[in-house]
């Protein structure tokens, strides 16, 4: 048995094939947690969905940003663009089935030993983990019974301090950039964003993973920054984002063996 933590699919169907025959994947004894963003940009995001959702008990996500997007746009709220290339899952017959599996998934997943935590982009610099739990299910909980009031509200940079978040729409939209949205903080936590670029390159903002360098965590796998290109210099925070999307690789990362596996994305 062997748990695997796959980074952004992004709609790449054929790469996340390659990549469990290359794992060797095995339906009825193994578990693959997806870090978000299965959807968007790649060549067949609807393949991608029906696949993991069919998976069933297998398989554990977590919502990204580019998933939210899509409901948002299919509830009226925003726009997909044509370069998302999400027309045929927009067509699809068995559409609403796929957002209703959509809406319940989690913002954050723990394991049920709490020894490992996935989410897409990060956690806040000012959040507890309880506090980060509590707040994404906050969110999940009106996904699944009022989502329309989630989409309503969820475009915006602010507040950029969940201190400063006063009304149960601002928590929201502060958990929602947090957990999907955020790469970079300012030195005092502030969510930072609008940068996408590598850490290397900045002198004023701080990757948000460094504020969980000293702070109490279980072994945490995030996706989401393809900048970083599967790297974090925290230990027992794991990047996953290689850009299959892009033409690098996906990623999968097997807990058990500590062991890292790759295959090369859109050609």
């Amino acid at each position: 048995m062997a748990t695997y933590v796959i980074g952004d699919v992004q709609g790449c169907y054929d790469a996340l094939q390659r990549l469990l025959v290359h794992i060797d994947f095995n339906t009825s004894t193994d578990q693959l947690w997806f870090c978000g963003d299965l959807i968007a940009r790649g060549p067949d995001s609807l393949s991608t969905l029906n696949f993991i959702k069919s998976l069933g008990n297998s398989t554990k996500c977590v919502l990204g940003n580019h998933d939210l997007h899509f409901l948002a746009s299919h509830f009226g709220f925003g726009n997909v663009k044509p370069a998302d290339n999400l027309q045929q899952l927009q067509q699809a017959p068995n559409l609403p089935e796929l957002v209703d599996w959509l809406l319940q998934l989690p913002l954050i997943y723990q394991s049920t030993d709490k020894q490992q935590l996935m989410v897409h982009a990060g956690l806040s610099p000012e959040w507890t983990l309880d506090e980060a739990a509590t707040a994404a299910s906050a969110v999940s909980q009106q996904l699944i019974h009022q989502p329309e009031q989630i989409f309503a509200i969820m475009y915006g940079d602010t507040p950029d301090m969940w201190q400063q978040a006063d009304t149960d729409q601002q928590r929201w939209r502060y958990t929602i950039n947090a957990c999907t949205r955020m790469r970079f903080c300012t030195p005092d936590g502030a969510l930072s964003l609008q940068e996408k670029g590598n850490p290397a390159q900045q002198s004023n903002l701080v990757p948000w993973y460094e504020f969980w360098r000293t702070k109490p965590h279980p072994e945490l796998f995030f996706g989401h920054w393809a900048a970083l290109n599967g790297f974090s210099p925290v230990q027992n925070i794991h990047a996953l984002d290689t850009g299959c999307v892009w033409g690098n690789t996906l990623t999968a990362y097997c807990v058990e063996r500590q062991q890292r596996y790759c295959v090369t994305g859109i050609k």
